[in-house]
């Protein structure tokens, strides 16, 4: 993906609604050439094609949770991949940086097997020639394209993985890590039981927010991945708890 990819999902993002024109004309190239990266990042789930427009997916739906913020979700993901080894099976759960570290996994390693509760990520890697995906049943929540439910906890605790990622809602230095909706974040907890090591991939912007829904203690995570603009003090308070603390510049 170009720089020019990057700043047309950061425009379409930020107007919510865009002419195509309007892009053309701000990033100096033709109709002909944004229309072809509009169709290719509409391929990636990234955004929609309207007549003459591009458009943003509603806030829920986990195209435009991916889109948000996406350069620097992308950087999260490059460093997390660093943790994962050819050959070995991991388990990633739905959030957005997750979706994009399962697609660095997918490319990049040899012979990686991805279990996961997320449909939308066993469709966006679905190309990729050396990666297996399993991926857990249950309860289909349309939006985020996630299962969840008894069902997609029983198969996730079938599994025994060295490392579970994980993205966040949110985070309260009392409570730990947090979630906005009850089955989804029971579900994660679930996929948590049989991994060594639990990894939060998250925006530093997370650690201003709150979930309504306790996901997991500060002391149960091992890493946190995210941006530099994370605050001191809760780098301070992840510490510790002994979490090992990595921060991706945002620039």
């Amino acid at each position: 993906m170009t720089n020019r990819h990057t700043k047309l999902i950061e425009m379409v993002n930020d107007n919510k609604k865009i002419e195509v024109s309007k892009l053309a004309e701000i990033l100096n190239v033709s109709q002909v050439t944004i229309r072809k990266d509009l169709g290719m990042l509409e391929e990636k789930g990234l955004l929609r094609r309207e007549h003459g427009y591009a458009v943003i997916s509603p806030s829920d739906d986990i195209n435009s949770r991916l889109a948000f913020n996406y350069e620097i979700k992308k950087k999260i993901a490059q460093v997390a991949s660093n943790l994962v080894s050819n050959g070995e099976t991991v388990m990633i759960e739905s959030g957005s940086c997750c979706a994009l570290l399962a697609e660095e996994l997918a490319y990049n390693k040899r012979d990686i097997t991805i279990v996961t509760n997320s449909v939308f990520i066993a469709s966006y890697i679905r190309k990729a020639p050396f990666a297996k995906v399993v991926l857990l049943g249950g309860d289909y929540q349309k939006e985020s394209q996630v299962l969840v439910g008894p069902l997609a906890k029983k198969g996730a605790e079938d599994f025994f993985v060295d490392k579970l990622f994980v993205g966040t809602d949110g985070y309260n230095p009392k409570i730990g890590f947090t979630g906005k909706d009850l089955m989804r974040t029971e579900t994660v907890k679930a996929m948590g039981k049989n991994a060594n090591k639990i990894i939060v991939l998250t925006e530093s912007s997370k650690f201003h927010q709150q979930g309504v829904v306790a996901q997991f203690k500060t002391e149960e995570v091992n890493y946190v991945l995210t941006d530099n603009n994370i605050s001191e003090d809760v780098v301070e308070l992840l510490k510790k708890d002994k979490v090992e603390v990595q921060i991706v510049s945002a620039d």
